[in-house]
Parts: C-alpha cells; sequence; structure tokens
C-alpha cells in the first residue's frame, strides 16, 4: 500500500493533503509545441491505498473519458483517505483527431509495457508503466466498444482471481465477463506487475451514453467507499440487480449483408430460436430473421444499420458462472 508522504511522481513532489495536476509529456508537435497529458492528484492528509483511474487508451472513446470528467468534476476523487490519481485522457493525440490510434497507427492498448527508445506509442506505454503505474495499488481502467458496436456496462476481469471477483461485485456494473489478458494490453502488464486492475467497457465509441456514464461513475464510488476512501458527502447506493457474470460467450455474425436493425435492447436475456434481428435490402423483396443460437444475455449490439456478411452484430452469452 503506498502509504508514502511524498509522492514522487513525473518529477513533482505531492505532499499528503496536497492536491497537484502534474504534466505527463508524451512528445513535441513538429512546431516544437509540446504535448501534455494533465495527471490530476488528490492526496488526504490521512494515509492509504492510491488508486489510478484510468481512460481514453483509445482516443475515440470518450464514454470512458466522460466518466473520469465527472468523478473529477463532482470532486468524487479527493478521497477520505489515501490518494486517488486520475488520467482522463492517455491517447490525447487519437482524443484530439478523434482516432483510435496513435499517429504513428499503432495502438497503444498492444504496446505496453512499451520500450524506452521505440515508437511514439510505445514510449507513452513505457513512461505510463514506469512512472504512474508503479504508485498504483488499484486500477480502474475506462473503455467503450469499437465502432457501431455498443457494450453493455460491463467489468471484465480474469478468473481464479478472487478479489478481483469481489471488487467487481461491489462496482455493480450489470455484467462481468470473464476474459483473458491480451498480449500487450495495459491489463496484462499490471497483471504481470501483481497490481489488481479493473476493466470496465460500456457504450460505443464517438458517444457518451447517460447510463453507461452513471454506471461508472456509481461503480467507481462504491469501490471508493469499499476501500474507504469516498467522502461522506457522497451517497451510495446498491445495485438495482445483482451481477450476472458470464463465463463464456460468442459473437453472433452476419450471414447476409445489407440494412440491419435489431428487435431486442442491451441487457436482455434471450430464448433459443428468438428472433432477435433482421437483415433486409433496401429494395423490399429479401428479409432474413437472425435467431439467437442459444439461450443467453445479449450484452453487445451492432448499431450500424449497414452491415456487411461477417460482421459482428451480437455478443451472447453462452454460459453463466455463480457469483
Amino acid at each position: 500500500m503506498s502509504n508514502k508522504d511524498i509522492l514522487e511522481i513525473l518529477g513533482e513532489e505531492v505532499a499528503l493533503g496536497e492536491s497537484a495536476t502534474v504534466k505527463f509529456n508524451v512528445a513535441k508537435l513538429h512546431t516544437q509545441n509540446s504535448i501534455d497529458v494533465p495527471v490530476i492528484i488528490e492526496r488526504s492528509k490521512k494515509p492509504g491505498p492510491t488508486v489510478l483511474i484510468t481512460a481514453g487508451i483509445h482516443g475515440d472513446e470518450v464514454n470512458g473519458v466522460e466518466i473520469v470528467r465527472q468523478i473529477i468534476s463532482k470532486g468524487i476523487n479527493k478521497p477520505k483517505k489515501g490518494t486517488i490519481i486520475c488520467v482522463p485522457v492517455i491517447n490525447v493525440f487519437g482524443f484530439i483527431h478523434m482516432d483510435r490510434e496513435f499517429p504513428d497507427g499503432r495502438d497503444l492498448n498492444r504496446v505496453f509495457p512499451g520500450i524506452k527508445g521505440g515508437s511514439l506509442a510505445s514510449r507513452v506505454a513505457f513512461r505510463l508503466v514506469t512512472e504512474i503505474l508503479p504508485h498504483a495499488d488499484l486500477v480502474l481502467d475506462f473503455h467503450t466498444g469499437g465502432a457501431d458496436r455498443f457494450n453493455a456496462a460491463q467489468v471484465r476481469i480474469i478468473k481464479g482471481e478472487k478479489s478481483l471477483k469481489e471488487l467487481a461485485k461491489i462496482f455493480g456494473a450489470p455484467f462481468v465477463l470473464y476474459s483473458k489478458n491480451l498480449s500487450k494490453s495495459f491489463r496484462n502488464t499490471c497483471y504481470k506487475l501483481g497490481i489488481p486492475i479493473l476493466l470496465f467497457e460500456g457504450g460505443k465509441s464517438f458517444n457518451i451514453d447517460n447510463t453507461i456514464t452513471n454506471t461508472g461513475v456509481n461503480g467507481i464510488k462504491r469501490v471508493l467507499h469499499h476501500l474507504g476512501m469516498l467522502n461522506s458527502k457522497f451517497k451510495v447506493s446498491l445495485p438495482k440487480k445483482s451481477c450476472v457474470f458470464i463465463g463464456n460467450s460468442k459473437w453472433i455474425r452476419a450471414s447476409h449483408s445489407g440494412m440491419f436493425r435489431t428487435k431486442v435492447s442491451i441487457n436482455t436475456k434471450v430464448d433459443k430460436g428468438q428472433v432477435i434481428g433482421h437483415i433486409t435490402d433496401p429494395y423490399g423483396s429479401f428479409n432474413h430473421f437472425v435467431k439467437s443460437p442459444n439461450d443467453g444475455y445479449i450484452f453487445n449490439i451492432n448499431e450500424s444499420p449497414i452491415i456487411y456478411q461477417g460482421d459482428a452484430i451480437f455478443h451472447i452469452s453462452t454460459e453463466l458462472k455463480n457469483d
């Protein structure tokens, strides 16, 4: 647990009871202008854990950024004890250009832990891992679905980690998805360093959804309350429903190209053989019924009105786990 009186981070010193915004220098533009990512640090006078809250690893995932923004603007990041470090936009290049990747074409979430003298994305990953991550006792990382695929609010953890399972239940998203750590991802790097991480997925790229935002903000409040870090002026409510733990899942892919519309809402439990969507042509002569291949929960829906054969259109659970 990080109980240091003085937090030394990115060349700055932040004492207990202090607030600071530290510059995480990412790079210089061709014009020699510096690109800095603000790192917002709030420390209580009382020692305690350090929680790192991150978003914007992918520049187009603005709903995650909005969740962390609200945590800061509402003062939820001012802890009753310990330290909260917020990095709302890690991939500031992608955020500015509304692009998923870095200017070098690399996906930041596939280059961790990075290389000091590597590509631009790799250098940013290296500095994040070596200069910010070591201070964290827990990481809360926020993402959204890619392209037009809308994710139900969910927390992703790996199997066999009891502490993460408990934290995921406390967070209280509708779904907890057991998924493997991807090679060279931020989550995998945290795991290898022994730093627990909850990865939140919700919504879709280029979109801010109030339900997803509220779920993320409330989840953070619950976790901070559990750690004894949440300021007493903030109320904590229990989730309306228990989390559904998904052991395995699969994508339902379009068997035809055409215009697509769904018949079910996100979070819906469906039965095998139930019609869950339609693929049609623009001319009124073709209508394909998309049927559920099994009983399960629909926790991702492709909201694009035009799809191609083979596109992922629904993500459905195939196996549930006891919580």
